[in-house]
């Protein structure tokens, strides 16, 4: 709502509203309608104390079931997603993808998306370099405080990148090269799963890194002025 806000200002006083960087789902709640319901402490806690009991695969198994299209969406190791994929099927009755956005059904038609495309292999250096300057700059010592006030007992808080490892290596379940090594290979894993959210979507220009970025985004801008 605040960024929609800001939209409207923005266009009001005759400029043009750039928005940049963020998750796909983020991007896509501010150009499209999504329908995802708000969160429902009880469902939630129900969730999490019954992936406690039975484990990951058991919910999602049963994710499977009740949203197969999801299923297929969703990684079947972040738990994160499937709680809340099985958390919006209980609280609307209704699949989980039933309530992703279409591509018809923007607020903003008009709006031009554009994607920075970077080689595999220098996108998993960058991750590594910048893994070592989140730990350089204190990441174990801000999820000691973290702890120390209660902040990640919630099992969801407690699978974020980076936290979980931290938090098994101050438990003394792995070291702390492990941790940080660990951090690196989720981090990889989750920008290849975020290539793939953008994907799907037509409405994106790809600019590589061998084009001059900025010019080309100008170019593109300037044929539908």
């Amino acid at each position: 709502k605040k960024a929609r806000a800001a939209i409207v200002d923005i266009e009001s006083r005759g400029k043009r509203p750039v928005i940049v960087g963020g998750t796909g789902l983020y991007i896509k709640s501010i150009l499209d309608e999504l329908n995802f319901p708000d969160t429902d402490p009880l469902v939630r806690q129900s969730l999490e104390i019954e992936l406690e009991r039975i484990g990951l695969n058991a919910m999602f198994e049963r994710l499977e079931k009740l949203d197969p299209a999801a299923a297929i969406a969703i990684d079947r190791a972040n738990a994160r997603r499937v709680i809340r994929a099985l958390e919006v099927i209980e609280i609307t009755g209704k699949p989980f993808t039933a309530n992703l956005p279409r591509e018809e059904s923007t607020r903003y038609p008009d709006a031009r998306q554009f994607g920075l495309v970077m080689d595999r292999e220098s996108l998993d250096v960058r991750i590594s370099a910048r893994v070592d300057r989140m730990w350089e700059q204190g990441f174990v010592a801000e999820v000691q405080s973290l702890l120390a006030a209660g902040i990640t007992d919630a099992r969801t808080a407690q699978l974020a990148l980076g936290y979980s490892q931290i938090i098994a290596f101050l438990q003394g379940r792995m070291t702390e090269e492990q941790a940080r090594e660990d951090t690196k290979r989720a981090t990889r894993q989750y920008a290849r799963r975020q290539e793939t959210w953008f994907s799907r979507d037509a409405r994106i220009t790809w600019i590589s890194p061998v084009q001059e970025r900025f010019e080309t985004v100008l170019n593109h801008l300037e044929k539908i002025n």
